[in-house]
């Protein structure tokens, strides 16, 4: 996992690295949302500001200082208001059962990481609160360029089923699919796709 002076540094430029429009599949399944929404890894505000522009109320956590400025930068731009926390989700504690929802798009982990910190975002969901989640597969490491090179790090349907246990699945997938999203994911990509529903 890369620390924060590794992301201050991606996230310098005056342009947005993975674009300012939302991830096509949180798009696509934003209905199944409901606030307050946790986002996390949230970059430069592109998911959160496309949410907040539907009603939501969105809290951003990121480890990079310099992306949420500029997240908080584009919610302004688009006339809709993000709250934003500064974090190292590995040290990170979600409040218990104030969440609507859970939003994590290509937010890759190390194993270590999750066995922590997903027990915790299912305790920080209220009954039947949803996960939407979308991250790169073990696959795309057949691919030269997107997501981590660390096995580790990419996610499969069995990873996911395993590692949110509390929550029932409403869609689990793996697909192949065009991405794009700015500088930072172009191209086809391996990537696995989540919805699930706590346990009211």
């Amino acid at each position: 996992m890369y620390d924060e002076a590794y992301w201050n540094k991606r996230y310098a430029s005056d342009d947005y690295l993975y674009g300012t429009e939302p991830n096509s599949f949180l798009a696509e399944q934003y209905r199944f949302l409901s606030g307050p929404i946790l986002s996390l890894s949230e970059g430069e505000g592109r998911n959160a500001v496309f949410l907040a522009s539907h009603g939501l109320e969105v809290v951003c956590v990121d480890v990079s200082a310099v992306a949420l400025e500029k997240a908080k930068k584009l919610a302004k731009s688009r006339g809709v208001e993000i709250a934003t926390m500064v974090c190292d989700l590995e040290t990170f504690e979600p409040e218990e059962a104030h969440y609507g929802s859970v939003v994590s798009i290509s937010a890759h982990l190390p194993s270590k990481v999750r066995n922590r910190l997903y027990p915790l975002l299912e305790r920080s969901l209220r009954p039947a609160g949803t996960i939407i989640l979308e991250a790169h597969s073990e696959n795309q490491l057949s691919r030269d360029r997107g997501g981590p090179r660390d096995l580790d790090m990419l996610m499969t349907v069995d990873k996911l089923r395993r590692e949110f246990p509390n929550c029932e699945p409403v869609l689990l997938r793996e697909i192949e699919r065009e991405v794009s999203e700015g500088e930072g994911h172009t191209g086809m990509a391996s990537v696995v796709q989540f919805i699930a529903r706590k346990d009211a």
